[in-house]
């Protein structure tokens, strides 16, 4: 079973790449996305299975794969709890997400190709997530690394779109090179790559030291560090985190698959897989805990202020893969995994909802163009209102009745206080605050107030040029660049919309319209994951009572930190619950009762609405510090190293050597017979001389 669940995709993924278009794209589409729901209707069995204690940890080989030396590595297929929930997770919004892409990619002419990257990507995700292996995980971990080059680059004729891609692929980079580094290292240490191996072996490595960069430091604290790199990279964690905003100039659908609930999560599952190598590190677990709630708040600010649909949930995105890290770096692996397994649902609802409202808006993305859509587009609206509900995390605390993101949220903010770190704590109920301010803002520029669509020009404009491009390029300009944007707080139009003049006062114009059955469906079934995968799911993933009989052993689970969790103080069960309120008036106050008051806000406080608009400045700081350096250097190489140097002295110099030698050589060829005697016979006296000097 579980060689059909892995390989299935592969098999979709060379049949439609190899086939494009002489197969056509229905059968491409057909392929593929018969394939992944297969794969997903046997991963729930197993999932299930795990749940109720029916099935057992299993390792399925594949064949024997590298033998060098002391490296002996066999291709193996690991099966426990946590390669449950992660196969879960994959398959279910994978094969979604292509079901989505059938009207969402209906206009685009290359559809095999981009169902065949689809595929291609998912397959290399279940690889990551079945490895018994570092070399196995690095395989997956590299294949997604390049599935989602292709996938964000799909429309490469748009420099934008290639420009993105390439800051993945090279910001990615990076972080595996941390990776690397830490695979190398944990071979030398423990002369294996064997997962369950290396987690055997790591109480007798507690204390000892390696050396590193010419120093002496404790192995355990130099491994997680490194390994840590590598998730930092693949999961957007602050420093690494540049390439998630800019991925979003890739399709929709590819925004629903990377950063909801596959790419972006493969960090934080190799950190529960390695749990107990970070358990033996309490520096590795600070950096963790330090590194997930920086990111958490950096990226909360940065959403704020947003107005591309898209992007407000990519910040989204990075910030609650923050929470993820900080639970994970108290020790409370089991809520990190749960927050996993939830947002994998509301968060891919709502990228997917971002689309078809995207859909519907003839592509525009800037929510100061959208307004009064809910009676537009009802189920889009409904749908989106259940991802917003559950990101945001409400429910009622002490019935523990609530959305998806209510019972995994909340878990993890009182794992922070139960488990002594008041600090994380407080991080934490600050971003749900933010986190509920921001989703709702999105909600109400979008589907409440007044139809800012209503005869805009920059609608017309786009509806025109996309027509007069032809159909197929409708996607192509799906970030066009927006003439009336305002990337600064005085400029209109404002936070809340156009300026009059940039809105004619009419009737007419632009209609928005619902999506299709083929898109829509993928949200209701993903509503569903939003509202109910919190209150179903929650006792075999955080309740010690369940949960450690679901584990056994997958992950370290701290049982004590579970009962500490759910004994807390009355205020600390209430404090999720009142940062939500206190966004969602704030919002409500901002965007509905008092429009003029972002404006107000934004003036008022002028650079640090500055500073979240640009994103804290970490493109223009990397460009100043990396950036212009690395091509300051390339210059120096090319004009002084390759053209003055290697150049004049290699080929250039050589060519010149032959050039001078071929003139003076062509004055002796004067065609006269007396010049050529005169020549012999002063080679014959020099000949002559030389032999009686001889």
């Amino acid at each position: 079973m579980i060689l059909a669940i892995v390989f299935l995709p592969l098999l979709a993924a060379i049949v439609a790449g190899l086939g494009n278009k002489q197969l056509g794209a229905f059968p491409a589409k057909l392929l593929t996305t018969g394939l992944l729901f297969v794969s997903c209707a046997l991963s729930w069995p197993i999932f299930i299975g795990f749940m109720t204690g029916s099935l057992s940890a299993s390792v399925t080989p594949v064949l024997h794969w590298i033998a060098s030396g002391d490296m002996d590595v066999s291709w193996a297929l690991r099966v426990d709890a946590l390669t449950a929930v992660m196969l879960v997770v994959i398959t279910t919004v994978s094969a979604l997400v292509h079901l989505y892409s059938w009207g969402y990619m209906s206009e685009e002419p290359d559809q095999p190709r981009f169902f065949a990257y689809l595929s291609l990507f998912t397959f290399a995700m279940l690889m990551l997530v079945t490895a018994d292996s570092l070399v196995q995980m690095f395989f997956g971990w590299e294949g997604v690394g390049l599935a989602s080059y292709l996938l964000i680059g799909f429309w490469f004729r748009k420099p934008s779109a290639n420009a993105a891609a390439i800051k993945a692929f090279v910001v990615n980079r990076v972080g595996d090179l941390g990776f690397m580094l830490g695979i190398f290292g944990t071979f030398l240490v423990f002369g294996t790559v064997s997962i369950p191996a290396i987690l055997a072996a790591v109480p007798g490595e507690a204390g000892s030291t390696i050396g590193f960069l010419g120093f002496r430091a404790d192995t355990m604290t130099v491994l997680c560090l490194l390994l840590f790199v590598g998730a930092m990279g693949k999961s957007a964690q602050l420093g690494l985190h540049t390439w998630l905003p800019d991925a979003m100039e890739g399709p929709t659908p590819v925004s629903a698959l990377i950063h909801a609930a596959t790419m972006v999560t493969a960090g934080v599952f190799m950190v529960c897989r390695l749990s107990p190598m970070f358990e033996a590190s309490p520096d590795a677990m600070a950096v963790v805990r330090f590194v997930g709630a920086a990111t958490c708040l950096f990226a909360a600010t940065c959403g704020l202020v947003q107005t591309d649909i898209k992007r407000v949930i990519a910040y989204s995105t990075c910030s609650q893969l923050g929470y993820m890290f900080f639970a994970a770096g108290i020790g409370a692996y089991g809520a990190a995994m749960f927050h996993l397994f939830t947002h994998a649902f509301f968060k891919a609802l709502l990228f997917l909802g971002a689309g078809s409202v995207i859909h519907a808006m003839h592509h525009e993305q800037d929510m100061r163009y959208y307004g009064a859509l809910r009676k537009e587009i009802p189920l889009t609206f409904w749908a989106m209102m259940m991802g917003t509900l559950a990101i945001t995390g409400v429910g009622l605390p002490f019935l523990d009745i609530g959305f998806a993101g209510f019972h995994s949220k909340d878990a993890i903010i009182e794992a922070g206080w139960a488990a002594g770190y008041p600090g994380v704590w407080f991080v934490g109920v600050l971003v749900a605050a933010i986190t509920s301010f921001y989703s709702w803002r999105l909600m109400f520029l979008t589907f409440w107030g007044k139809p800012r669509w209503i005869n805009s020009e920059h609608i017309q404009h786009a509806v025109h040029d996309a027509h007069d491009h032809g159909h197929g390029s409708h996607h192509a300009d799906e970030t066009h660049a927006n003439p009336a944007k305002a990337e600064d707080a005085g400029d209109a139009p404002s936070q809340h919309g156009p300026s009059q003049q940039e809105l004619k006062v009419g009737t007419g114009g632009y209609h928005p319209h619902e999506s299709p059955l083929n898109m829509l469906v993928p949200l209701g079934i993903l509503s569903l994951g939003a509202i109910a995968a919190g209150f179903v799911f929650a006792p075999f993933f955080i309740e010690a009572e369940h949960a450690g009989g679901f584990w056994r052993g997958a992950l370290f689970f701290n049982e004590h930190l579970m009962h500490a969790m759910h004994e807390v103080p009355v205020m600390i069960k209430l404090s999720a619950a009142i940062a939500m309120l206190l966004g969602l008036g704030s919002a409500w106050y901002a965007y509905i009762r008092n429009t003029a008051f972002p404006s107000v806000v934004s003036d008022q406080f002028a650079v640090l609405y500055r500073l979240f608009l640009n994103k804290w400045y970490f493109d223009e700081l990397y460009h100043l510090i990396f950036v212009r350096p690395a091509f300051a250097i390339g210059r120096l190489l090319w004009h002084r190293g390759d053209e003055k140097t290697i150049d004049r002295l290699g080929p250039n110099g050589v060519a010149w050597a032959v050039q001078l030698s071929s003139r003076g050589a062509a004055r002796f060829q004067s065609g006269y017979l007396y010049s050529y005697a005169f020549v012999m016979l002063i080679g014959l006296t020099a000949a002559v001389t030389w032999a009686i000097a001889g």
